[in-house]
């Protein structure tokens, strides 16, 4: 999964470098597709496939890809960040998870402009460019900073920032850049990466509902202001 993610990114570089000049389409509402995401994820889908291990494929661009193993996914977003991306904004990413038999065991998230790769497998910790990380030990609500992809419900004195990437928002909680990431209506290649990062950093990813084909809602934080964000904030 590092293997794939380091080579993909050599692409997505190229690209990023010459934005402007990328063939834009509209594949939906917000949500754009360019020849980056394809190259991007033909490379990461050839990588994976090496392993022989006939995982079936979930990923953002060619949605279900069935394999001989159809019950376990390598889980696919090429660029989280999209919108970042084609406009020149240097905070995106690439994010492969594995599922096995409905648990997300291991999880990379590379961050190719800072050459930041955060990456967990079960019950074998979370790191950050082979440096073990942890969640933050802050315990007052107040003083925390959330990653968060809407503002409807969040009471006003809470330090909120729209990145505009799920997956470096998680990525951020794992290593206590940001306490918390409230994420609202989003895929689940956007999240399965870091779901893996945070809860083996120590961690609490809550009422998420595994859903390969619809729509997931997840709130993540440190384990000491949890109950008091439950009470505070209700997305669910």
């Amino acid at each position: 999964m590092i293997k794939a993610s380091e080579k993909a990114s050599k692409i997505l570089i190229r690209d990023f470098g010459e934005v402007e000049k990328l063939q834009v389409s509209l594949k939906g509402p917000n949500n754009f597709v360019t020849n980056a995401d394809r190259k991007v994820e033909k490379i990461i889908i050839e990588e994976l496939e090496k392993s022989k291990k006939n995982f079936s494929i979930l990923t953002e661009e060619s949605g279900f890809i069935k394999n001989k193993d159809k019950n376990n996914f390598w889980i696919i977003d090429p660029i989280d960040g999209t919108t970042n991306f084609l406009n020149g904004v240097p905070h995106f990413c690439i994010s492969i998870a594995l599922q096995i038999e409905k648990e997300i065991v291991a999880g990379v998230i590379y961050d190719p402009i800072k050459d930041e790769i955060f990456y967990a497998e079960k019950n074998g910790g979370s790191y950050l460019n082979n440096k073990r990380i942890r969640v933050s030990k802050k315990d007052n609500v107040s003083n925390c900073l959330y990653g968060v992809n809407y503002r409807k419900n969040i009471p006003e004195n809470l330090i909120i920032r729209h990145t505009g990437s799920a997956a470096l928002d998680l990525a951020y909680v794992s290593c206590g850049r940001f306490d918390a990431c409230l994420q609202k209506n989003v895929s689940l290649w956007d999240i399965a990466a870091g779901i893996i990062l945070i809860k083996e950093a120590g961690g609490i990813v809550d009422n998420f509902e595994f859903k390969e084909f619809s729509k997931i809602s997840i709130k993540a934080s440190n384990e000491r202001i949890n109950n008091d964000l439950n009470k505070k904030i209700k997305i669910f």
